[in-house]
C-alpha cells in the first residue's frame, strides 16, 4: 500500500477556511495577514491560530455549513485523488485548519483518513477556541507517519503535498514532498516544486519516483 497525504487549504481547496470564517467575523484582513506570515514560517503556527481563531469568537456555527458550500477544490484535485485511489493508494488530508470543514471535503473524495483542529462551539456559536490537539507543523508530519504505519507504507514511498511552512516536517518525513504553488521557503526545501494550472500534475511526479 502506497499513501499520499495532502494538505487541504492552498493545496486542496483553493482558499484559506479560516479565513473564509473570519468573512462572517468581519476579520477576514487581520486574519489573512496572519495567515500570510504564518505560512511563510514567520510565525509559531500555534500561536497564530490561537490569535486568529480567537476573532472568530460569535460567529453561528453554521458557517461550516455556509463554507463547505463555498469552497472549491483546485483544479486537478480530484482527478489526482480519485486516480491514485483507482490505482491502489490510500489518500489522506491533514489540516492545520478545521475538521468541521475537512471532515465534509473528505466525504466527498471518499477519503477516510483525515486529521484538523475542532474549534469548540457553545449554545451554536464559535466560542473563539480550539479543542483538543493542535495540529501544527509537527502534528502533521506525526499523522503522515501515524497513517503510514496504519496502511502498511514505508515513509521512504510516502508523498505528502503541501504550500505552507507548516508543511515541511511532513514533506521532509514522506519520501517525496511536492510543494504546490507555495512559499518561498517550502519551495526551496520540496523535492519538486509545482505551479501550474492543475494539481493532477503531481501524477506525473509521483510516477517517475514510484
Amino acid at each position: 500500500m502506497r499513501l499520499c497525504v495532502l494538505d487541504v487549504d492552498s493545496t486542496l481547496i483553493t482558499s484559506e477556511v479560516i479565513e473564509l470564517i473570519a468573512e462572517r467575523a468581519g476579520t477576514r484582513e487581520q486574519v489573512a495577514a496572519v495567515t500570510e506570515r504564518a505560512m511563510r514560517g514567520e510565525l509559531d503556527f500555534s500561536a497564530s491560530l490561537s490569535e486568529r481563531v480567537a476573532t472568530l469568537a460569535g460567529v453561528p456555527d453554521s458557517v461550516f455549513a455556509d463554507v463547505l458550500a463555498q469552497v472549491r477544490f483546485t483544479p486537478g484535485a480530484e482527478s489526482l485523488i480519485s486516480t491514485l485511489q483507482h490505482e491502489g493508494w490510500e489518500v489522506a488530508l491533514v489540516s492545520g485548519g478545521f475538521v468541521e470543514v475537512v471532515g465534509g471535503l473528505a466525504e466527498r473524495l471518499r477519503i477516510t483518513r483525515f486529521r484538523a483542529n475542532s474549534l469548540e462551539v457553545v449554545d451554536g456559536r464559535l466560542t473563539g477556541r480550539t479543542v483538543g490537539p493542535v495540529i501544527d507543523r509537527a502534528a502533521k508530519a506525526d499523522t503522515l507517519r501515524a497513517f503510514a504505519a496504519e496502511v502498511g507504507c514505508p515513509l521512504a514511498d510516502a508523498v505528502a503535498i503541501g504550500d505552507g511552512a507548516n508543511d515541511l516536517d511532513m514533506m521532509a518525513a514522506a519520501g517525496l514532498g511536492i510543494a504546490w504553488h507555495a512559499k518561498p521557503i517550502v519551495q526551496e526545501q520540496a523535492d519538486v516544486a509545482l505551479n501550474g494550472e492543475r494539481l493532477d500534475e503531481a501524477l506525473e511526479v509521483i510516477r517517475a519516483r514510484s
